[in-house]
């Protein structure tokens, strides 16, 4: 066969029997490289499944979870506002109840005073609220919410809960100072109720620690009196009116003298916890017999 030479300026042709050649090895091939895909599929599906399976199922799990994560931030979320609005409900019960309690403190107060004004009613009096005390635990030096303009005037007598609290010692146009029968430099006039035997109540800070007062210059010869004996205002007292109630009696010791007794009286107010008072609008009319507290 002699080889085909391709002259110049000739156009080049391939001859049929050389073009069904190549085509007959190239379906030939075809066939062949379609049959070994179909053989490979197979595999190639299985590991990619080994693959693929193992990666779905963790992003199935992964899509679970965050779902479960995000239903949980919403209650969560749901949970801190019902938390915050109890909070805020616990809040005003709160208020609520302290307001509660205050009323049913001052009403308490109130019955007390009235009580007390009732006991009292041959005298005139007025309410009045404390607005302001000296240093210390007790109330034996306040300021009261009433003062010239209401009529009231130095001396006057002042009363809580069951009897004395003390009396004014300053006044001005809407406010009045009290000093109280507790206070260190008080000394007042007492009387016992059940004998009509004279005595001498003095203050003391120290002593009221443990809720008591002092008596002195107690007459009573014939021992009549006992402890728990009431002890009120005398009516020789130059500043007090008379039987006004100041305690009882705790425990009576003799004097040295022999002559006299001296005790503690544990008082009918409670000088701790003091509100509102009332301010009896009379003075005590005295004469030169009168017996001089202070």
């Amino acid at each position: 066969m002699s080889p085909i030479v391709k002259k110049k300026g000739e156009k080049f042709t391939l001859p049929g029997k050389y073009l069904l050649f190549i085509l007959t090895l190239l379906c030939t091939g075809l066939i062949v490289i379609t049959f070994n895909t179909n053989l490979l599929s197979a595999p190639i599906s299985a590991v990619g499944g080994s693959f693929i399976a193992p990666l779905q199922e963790g992003i199935s799990k992964a899509g679970s979870w965050i779902a479960t994560r995000s239903e949980e931030l919403v209650q969560i979320r749901s949970l801190i506002r019902e938390n915050e609005e109890l909070k805020a409900q616990i809040d005003e019960l709160t208020m609520e109840n302290i307001r509660l309690q205050q009323d049913r403190y001052e009403l308490t107060n109130l019955r007390q005073l009235y009580d007390l004004d009732e006991q009292y009613d041959d005298y005139e009096k007025i309410g009045a609220r404390i607005i302001a005390k000296d240093s210390g635990n007790w109330f034996h030096s306040f300021v009261i919410n009433k003062g010239a303009n209401d009529g009231l005037e130095i001396d006057m007598n002042v009363m809580a809960g069951s009897g004395l609290v003390g009396r004014i010692v300053d006044v001005g146009p809407n406010w009045a100072k009290v000093m109280s029968i507790i206070d260190d430099n008080s000394n007042t006039s007492g009387m016992v109720l059940s004998t009509s035997d004279n005595l001498m109540v003095r203050g003391d800070l120290e002593l009221y620690a443990d809720g008591l007062i002092s008596f002195e210059k107690l007459t009573d010869k014939a021992d009549r009196v006992v402890e728990g004996d009431k002890i009120v205002t005398s009516n020789i007292s130059d500043k007090y009116l008379p039987g006004i109630l100041i305690g009882y009696i705790s425990s009576i010791n003799v004097d040295s003298n022999n002559l006299t007794k001296s005790g503690l009286i544990t008082p009918a107010v409670d000088f701790e916890h003091l509100e509102e008072v009332l301010v009896i609008t009379q003075l005590k009319q005295t004469t030169g017999s009168s017996i001089g507290d202070s």
